[in-house]
């Protein structure tokens, strides 16, 4: 497990680039934290180290955000709106989740049964002035992205 705390909206978007570099062979992220913890910030992060120059905006009520870039695709999904997990199949969920793709997923429990297992789970969570990160690695393609990032931060 990673720890750290972020003070700011550039801190955040700077862990996020960090982590993408860890990323590039694609995975899946679950992100959880309450309203207002950073998540999409930290996914603009994630997407401009991988080299993303647009727009970052909250899937919210599109559910999911695509991304193709010239050596990944990476969607942001926000489940936030999601009653039951079955709307997931009607939307072709599983389709995403491809090899090589990144999903990053906000609001996955309400997923839960659809989903496929993630690599990390990003805690986000209020701290004095800023959050903690908690990253979580859920396979070994985790823990070496653990491991990676451990060493670029420490660098």
């Amino acid at each position: 497990m990673l720890e750290r705390e972020v003070f700011g909206e550039d801190a955040m978007e700077l862990f996020g680039e960090n982590l993408a570099a860890s990323l590039k062979s694609g995975g899946v992220v679950y992100l959880d934290g309450n309203l207002g913890m950073g998540k999409t910030t930290l996914v603009r992060g994630i997407l401009r180290g991988l080299g993303y120059i647009g727009p970052v905006k909250s899937p919210t009520y599109t559910i999911v955000e695509p991304y193709e870039l010239d050596q990944i695709e990476v969607y942001h999904f926000d489940l936030y709106r999601i009653s039951d997990a079955e709307e997931l199949e009607y939307m072709g969920i599983r389709d995403y989740f491809k090899d090589g793709a990144l999903c990053l997923v906000e609001w996955a429990e309400m997923g839960t049964g659809v989903l496929p297992q993630p690599d990390l789970v990003v805690h986000l969570d209020l701290v004095r002035h800023g959050r903690s990160i908690s990253i979580e690695p859920k396979t070994s393609y985790g823990v070496e992205a653990v491991a990676e990032i451990s060493q670029r931060l420490a660098s």
